[in-house]
């Protein structure tokens, strides 16, 4: 069973949005062994300088690819590359008929992510020019990959 997972910086705060979370997961158990890393965000002050921010996203890089070691790495990034449902479908099929060991799609924290992450990624991933709050891009990635699956298995859900 191909497993996917999540790696993201920082914990959800809300309740409605574990749950969500939660449901997806549930939904996606028939299909993939699915996982959902929260990695520890780096503390940083309310002001901080531009190299506090780099600091930051570089410790946060180490740990996000050791996340992902053993894998295709997928980082969500504002300069990647917007794939519609059935694109992202074949995309996961492709990796899975490559033998990828798993597919770690990768949220980072308010500040984006280290160049270093974004290189890692064969694909990098733009959910929309726009912007969205990382708690919100983390339920509709687990959506997408739900659809995702339901699009490879001939499921209804994706009409």
């Amino acid at each position: 069973m191909q497993k996917v997972q999540i790696v993201c910086i920082g914990k959800l705060k809300e309740t409605y949005w574990r749950q969500a979370c939660a449901e997806y997961e549930k939904r996606l158990r028939p299909f993939v062994d699915f996982q959902i890393r929260e990695l520890p965000e780096c503390r940083l002050p309310d002001a901080p300088s531009q190299a506090q921010i780099d600091a930051a996203l570089e410790e946060e890089a180490v740990r996000i690819l050791e996340a992902c070691r053993g894998g295709e790495v997928i980082p969500l990034c504002i300069e990647g590359k917007a794939l519609d449902s059935p694109m992202l479908a074949a995309h996961l099929q492709q990796a899975a008929n490559e033998s990828a060991g798993r597919i770690s799609f990768v949220i980072g924290s308010s500040f984006g992510l280290a160049s270093s992450v974004k290189q890692a990624g064969r694909l990098r991933l733009s959910m929309s020019p726009m912007t969205f709050p990382h708690q919100l891009a983390r339920v509709m990635l687990c959506e997408q990959i739900y659809r995702a699956y339901q699009i490879l298995h001939h499921g209804k859900y994706h009409k």
